[in-house]
Formats: C-alpha cells, structure tokens, sequence
C-alpha cells in the first residue's frame, strides 16, 4: 500500500474540497458530513451515499459513525502518527467505497458490510486502511470489493473477522501487525491474507488463527 500513500495528500484534498461542507443538523441528530471534517466534537456523523468526508482530526465522535454507500470516510494518515481522536459507538458501514481511519481509538467496535468496487470515489480507486487503531468491541469487514485492503497495526479488544474481501489488487488483503486479544478468523479473501509489500510482522492473537489467517 505504501505507493498509494501519496495520493492521498489529506491536507491538499481537503484544501481541494472547500466547496464542500460538514453540515451540521443539530446536536440531537447528529451531524452529516460531505466534505471536511473540522476538528471538534461531534454526536452522531453520517457520511451519505456517494458522499466524501474527510478530517486529520482531532475529533470525538460521541454517537457512532455512519457510512453510506459509495460513501468514502478518511480520517488521518499514515505518514503522520498523531492521534487523531476517539469514535465511540463505533463505526458501521454498507456498501463503502472507503474506510480509511488512522491513529484512533474506536469504542464500539467496526462493522463494514461490503463495497462498492475498486474504481471511483474521490481518490480514482477505492480502498479500506484502518491502520494503528486501538478497537475495543472487535472488527468484522465482510465482502468487501475495492481495490485494496490493509488492517495493519492496530490493538483489538475482541474478535477478528476479515471475510470474502476481494480486492483488485494482488497485493490487497495485508492483515499484519496486530495484537488481537480474542481470535482472528479468515476465509473467503481474494487474494489471500499476506504480508505484501507492508513489510509486516505476523500477528500476535491471544485466542486463535483461524482459515486463511493461519499463515499471518
């Protein structure tokens, strides 16, 4: 994944999207957010259908996050390892084009449900990276279909489950790095989990390797 890291560039595009906003609906129902993502405190967010919405944080998202088909939500980068906040109620998404949430701490665990193919979107190509995440409550990303995949470095607090992702790219489906405390399960990925070019460690799992997770 490391050559994509470029094109993201989240201050730029965020800079980019100016004419785009994060509207606010009130703080009883939460906000719907289909541009940049300011730093603060937030209820309930919402990332429509079709809708981008991007931060580097820091935010506290109190009520959970929602992700809308073909929807993308980018929160933090890779290249830069600050916190970037904390998402309580957790993160549920259907049909995403992308997830990509880096340096946060999620209460409530991560339920992604599906894709909405490896092109489109904001960035030209779809992928998920939830990458140095502390996750209490688990992670379950199932049938996925984007372009590329990674659940690299992160702290779990429950069960694993990485299931039917099939990714455009054969170097998708980097699942390494992580302490898992509870089991990590593995079946139905195209390609098969691997190390690729994240130049990963093997995952420590307090619980069991299980499926194609046997060999990360």
């Amino acid at each position: 994944m490391r050559r994509f890291v470029g094109i993201v560039g989240l201050v730029t595009l965020v800079g980019a999207l100016t004419m785009l906003s994060a509207a606010s609906a009130g703080a009883a129902t939460g906000t719907t957010c289909t541009g940049p993502l300011a730093p603060g405190t937030y209820n309930k967010v919402t990332v429509p259908a079709g809708a981008s919405c991007l931060s580097d944080g820091p935010v506290t998202i109190k009520g959970g996050l929602e992700i809308g088909q073909g929807a993308t939500f980018v929160l933090g980068s890779e290249d830069n390892a600050a916190p970037t906040g904390t998402i309580n109620g957790g993160v549920r998404a259907t049909n995403p084009a992308s997830v990509q949430i880096h340096f946060t701490t999620i209460n409530g665990g991560i339920k992604v449900q599906g894709g909405s193919g490896p092109f489109g979107g904001p960035f030209g190509m779809t992928w998920n990276a939830i990458e140095d995440n502390v996750i209490h409550g688990g992670t379950t990303i199932t049938g996925y279909n984007g372009f590329w995949f990674g659940f690299i470095r992160n702290t779990v607090s429950g069960v694993v489950n990485l299931n039917d992702n099939v990714l455009q790219d054969p170097d998708g489906n980097e699942y390494v790095t992580n302490t898992i405390h509870g089991s990590l399960n593995c079946s139905g990925n195209s390609p098969a989990p691997q190390v690729g070019d994240s130049e990963g460690a093997p995952n420590v799992v307090t619980g069991r390797k299980n499926g194609q997770c046997t060999a990360v």
